[in-house]
């Protein structure tokens, strides 16, 4: 028991120190920072949502650098084909065969920046590559890495020359996570931040970060799923997610909101990301908290309206507010 426990803080002191690298470069997006690392500990993939300039594109782009893989950039744009993702076969005339130029797919952690700058068949590439970690390519089928995260980025001022995520896709997502202006005094750290790179005198001690390993974070994970969660709290858990798709059991006026609810897909992930939080937090049990917290994250963008809704102001994130407030709480 001892020599587990002993594990157990290596991987979270390693996730710990991970997250304060990440901080210390990103400055004033807590929020987005454990987020990112909560969908790597529950092994899923990330819409992140916020005007140009949050740091957004940064954020991964550190976080790639705190962990032993490979990292790829995509931008999105009108003209993106599927095979600009996938790959594509390629002849030799030499040898008279066609071969596989794997796409940028392949890599362990893929920033999909602009996403919706792109065509329903560009987004609908991503669809096997999230969900069943497989890229097929005619008859083929090409296995991607244990380590595979998807990370896109979506600008929600802009919509002109947009294509609006369709269901489907939204629901591969484990997370949409928003992001908002940061704080006065953290706006300061960041001009500090952008003079010192500007002038290349960066703070060595990031330099020297080792980075984490994937058999690391796979332990990690396995630690996440080990993390007790009480029956009552399971049900809890349900709960909410079953009131999305019955919210008459909790008031009419959430019924007129509500079109449609969450699939289990979003079950499974609020339970791992509940589970996820409450280690980064350095406990071994979920709390409600985590689950209330979590809550919104994993289900903003499983929830689709009702035109009564949209025509009164209400949004995803007040139906979830409402939900967690009438629900009892075990």
């Amino acid at each position: 028991m001892s020599e587990q426990s002993s594990n157990k803080s290596v991987t979270q002191t390693a996730l710990v120190q991970l997250k304060n690298f990440i901080s210390q470069q990103i400055i004033g997006q807590d929020v987005l920072v454990e987020r990112m690392l909560i969908g790597l500990l529950a092994d899923g993939h990330i819409l992140v949502e916020g005007a140009p300039g949050l740091a957004k594109t940064r954020a991964i782009n550190v976080l790639s650098k705190g962990i032993q893989g490979d990292f790829h950039r995509v931008q999105f744009t009108p003209d993106l084909l599927p095979a600009d993702l996938t790959g594509t076969e390629i002849y030799r005339p030499q040898q008279g065969t066609f071969e596989f130029q794997k796409g940028p797919l392949f890599h362990n952690l893929i920033l999909a920046d602009e996403i919706n700058r792109s065509p329903a068949k560009v987004q609908a590439a991503l669809l096997e590559a999230m969900a069943e970690r497989q890229i097929t390519v005619g008859q083929a089928t090409y296995p991607l890495p244990p380590l595979f995260m998807v990370m896109a980025t979506q600008n929600p001022i802009e919509q002109e020359g947009t294509y609006p995520l369709p269901e489907a896709q939204l629901d591969r997502f484990l997370l949409h996570v928003k992001v908002d202006y940061p704080k006065a005094e953290h706006e300061k750290s960041i001009l500090h931040l952008a003079r010192a790179e500007a002038s290349q005198s960066v703070a060595k001690p990031l330099q020297k970060f080792e980075r984490i390993s994937q058999t690391t974070l796979f332990e990690a994970r396995s630690e996440v799923l080990a993390i007790h969660m009480a029956d009552s709290l399971e049900d809890y858990l349900l709960q909410i997610v079953l009131a999305t798709r019955n919210p008459e059991v909790y008031g009419q006026d959430l019924a007129g909101w509500l079109q449609y609810g969450a699939s289990p897909r979003a079950s499974i992930a609020l339970d791992r990301c509940a589970r996820a939080k409450a280690w980064l937090s350095q406990r071994d049990f979920v709390a409600p908290e985590d689950i209330q917290d979590m809550a919104f994250d994993v289900l903003r963008h499983r929830l689709i309206l009702s035109y009564e809704a949209e025509a009164e102001g209400i949004n995803a994130d007040t139906v979830i507010k409402e939900l967690i407030a009438r629900i009892a709480v075990p």
